[in-house]
């Protein structure tokens, strides 16, 4: 089969691999689409502990059942499915507790398993045992279908930060998981949305989603301006959806009493920290918080979103691309001038 193999940091070679051969207890998927993840570029930059070159990364990723194992059940040859892409251990503590996205031993496809930007794909027999093999909804596409990953992050962050009706709802980047939190707040009931950027690119392509408020930080004073928009209040919750400690203390300036700051986008490891006023948490009774990455529930209900129209899931896919062209689609993501690029196979 064909794939674009990781051989190293910023060497990606699309090349021949060898066909994949399942166990009894696994299944083997035909690749429709991948998607390119923040995450890939990192990996392509800088490696991952989890990661031994060569290897095929690629975690949003959709298509078809084309062999069964003889001991798995509940799947068939056809079956359109995706797959969660954190696959806990289900013996450790967090486990027990159902916080599956913060296993104590979490793998991973795309990281610990080969991933999506292949021909095919093996699903392993612990990815099948955490139930994390997802089958598609009827009559939705195969390339929607690549996109439930990162609405499923979006998913867990705004339900640990308690978005709700009424709520003021501030949302810092303007990327497309910044773009993604817009429609899931409103869906949640947000009664204003604040996005603020630096990009007046990014701005200009978050102009079709429901936000009420465009703001160019690098022109307007973020915490004048929100106060100015909230009353003097603040936001009822403020998401850092970008990965900058200054975004992430300029947060804390702008969220309400008893407001909730939800630090969504993880720091660089070279310099992971932010400097806050912890008075300010203090006084005003602020809730802060981070989250990570979702479990399989909160992926089938971003199909569900998907499939009965909530939200439009071809909205945020930018381009479409062949693998051979795979490097492109880093470049495009990179340059922060599109949401997703998904990768055709």
């Amino acid at each position: 089969m064909k794939a674009a193999v990781f051989e190293g940091v910023e060497q990606i070679v699309v090349r021949e691999w060898p066909d994949p051969r399942i166990k009894p207890d696994e299944i083997l998927v035909k690749v429709a689409c991948c998607a390119i993840c923040g995450t890939d570029i990192r990996i392509y930059h800088q490696g991952h502990k989890a990661i031994t070159p060569p290897s095929i990364t690629g975690h949003e990723l959709a298509g078809v059942i084309v062999k069964v194992g003889r001991e798995v059940t509940g799947f068939n040859e056809g079956d359109g499915v995706t797959v969660a892409t954190s696959t806990p251990c289900l013996r450790c503590s967090y486990c027990e507790k159902g916080l599956y996205n913060i296993c104590d031993n979490l793998t991973g496809v795309g990281y610990d398993y080969n991933g999506g930007f292949a021909e095919y794909m093996v699903v392993p027999a612990v990815v099948l045992k955490a139930n994390n093999l997802i089958k598609l909804p009827d009559g939705l596409s195969l390339e929607e279908a690549c996109m439930p990953e990162p609405f499923a992050c979006v998913i867990n962050g705004q339900e640990l930060s308690q978005v709700k009706d009424g709520d003021t709802v501030a949302i810092i980047g303007a990327g497309p998981i910044g773009c993604m939190h817009t429609s899931v707040a409103k869906l949640r009931g947000a009664k204003e949305i604040i996005l603020l950027e630096l990009s007046q690119d990014r701005l200009d392509l978050a102009k079709d989603l429901p936000v009420d408020h465009f703001i160019n930080t690098s022109k307007e004073d973020m915490v004048k301006t929100v106060t100015d928009i909230t009353g003097g209040a603040g936001a009822d919750v403020v998401i850092v959806a970008a990965p900058s400690s200054k975004a992430q203390e300029d947060g804390l300036q702008i969220v309400a009493k008893r407001g909730r700051l939800n630090l969504f986008g993880g720091l660089p490891r070279t310099n992971p920290r932010a400097l806050f006023d912890s008075n300010r948490i203090h006084y005003g009774e602020i809730f802060v918080h981070g989250s990570y990455g979702p479990i399989a529930r909160q992926q089938k209900e971003a199909l569900r979103l998907f499939s009965t129209g909530k939200i439009e899931a071809r909205k945020f896919v930018s381009a479409k691309l062949p693998l051979e062209k795979i490097l492109d689609g880093f470049k495009m993501t990179e340059e922060k001038k599109c949401r997703r690029v998904v990768i055709n196979l």
